[in-house]
């Protein structure tokens, strides 16, 4: 009984308020656009494409490679060609010192990641750029892997796609990051001259001497929502200019609105779209340079397919097969 008094003055214990709370550090992202907070499994799912209001956020280049490939496999190819410093270039730090704390904390080799794989069915060769690597600059290794992947896609008769993700040419490399706009685009003529598709996908930002070259060079340019697009930013424009800007100037809309890109389509259905784009390209009405004699898909009519391979393949697994009478 005494006991009981002795433990009447003590209270429960509890954790204190800052362990009572729930932890969602990693579970959930908000959106900058509309504010709302996003599971992160269903962020995931959705390709990183905000549910609510469509926003479209920045995505890795690997990413962007399992995204686009049929499965999402894919061969990388020309890991081993990363930037060297070639002018010794030091501004606040050396230019050295930059490219070893870009590899650290993205753990890329460079700018750009090729890959080769299969898209729908048709062998593809994808350049995808990283804005995280020194702001996706287009340097001597970025120029020189996105050339060998146009190169290669001529000798094995292949498609390419090219994903830009860009400030631009790499300030650190001077004229020698200017040339690669050049060497880009005579590759991409002998890509041309082969009859063999290239289609452009512009995301968020693709300006500089990306967008001056070969980004605006495809056989179809497409780009995703509200991608900032142009040469120099906005607020570059404005200060030389010394007047306002149009509303979403330099807008993948805005773009669309004036002629200067083929299409802006949603990330989730961009890999569908391009499957359809690629089978609408490689029919022999449109195309009679490339002989393909047997095709995975595609009706020959020129017409784009209403259609994925895989909604048809389906389609045709529902369908009962055909019996024939034999009469005597």
């Amino acid at each position: 009984m005494s006991d009981w008094f002795k433990r009447k003055g003590q209270r429960i214990k509890s954790d204190p308020a800052e362990e009572r709370r729930v932890k969602t550090e990693g579970v959930y992202e908000k959106c900058p656009e509309c504010k709302a907070d996003l599971y992160k499994g269903d962020f995931e799912e959705s390709l990183h494409v905000c549910k609510d209001c469509g926003h479209h956020f920045r995505i890795g280049a690997r990413q962007r490679l399992a995204m686009l490939f049929d499965e999402g496999k894919y061969d990388e190819l020309d890991a081993d060609i990363v930037s060297h410093d070639p002018l010794e270039f030091i501004d606040t730090k050396p230019y050295k010192i930059r490219l070893e704390q870009a590899r650290r904390n993205t753990g890329l080799p460079e700018a750009v990641i090729n890959g080769r794989g299969r898209i729908g069915d048709f062998p593809a060769l994808v350049a995808a750029m990283d804005f995280s690597f020194l702001g996706g600059s287009m340097g001597l290794a970025v120029g020189e892997k996105i050339t060998r992947l146009i190169e290669r896609a001529v000798r094995e008769r292949s498609c390419v796609v090219i994903v830009s993700q860009s400030g631009g040419a790499r300030m650190q490399e001077g004229a020698l990051s200017l040339m690669q706009m050049a060497k880009i685009s005579a590759a991409l003529a002998m890509l041309a001259e082969a009859g063999l598709p290239y289609i452009s996908v512009m995301t968020d930002p693709t300006t500089g001497g990306v967008t001056a070259s070969f980004a605006m060079l495809g056989d179809l340019n497409v780009a995703e929502p509200k991608a900032l697009i142009g040469f120099a930013g906005p607020r570059v424009i404005e200060q030389t200019i010394r007047q306002k800007l149009p509303e979403n100037f330099q807008t993948a809309e805005f773009l669309l609105e004036h002629g200067m890109l083929d299409a802006v389509v949603d990330r989730r259905e961009l890999r569908d779209w391009i499957i359809r784009a690629l089978a609408f390209m490689y029919t022999p009405e449109v195309n009679p340079q490339l002989l393909k004699p047997e095709l995975p898909f595609g009706n020959g009519t020129g017409a784009l397919p209403e259609q994925t391979p895989a909604e048809q393949a389906e389609k045709q697994e529902q369908q009962p097969e055909e019996t024939s009478e034999v009469k005597g």
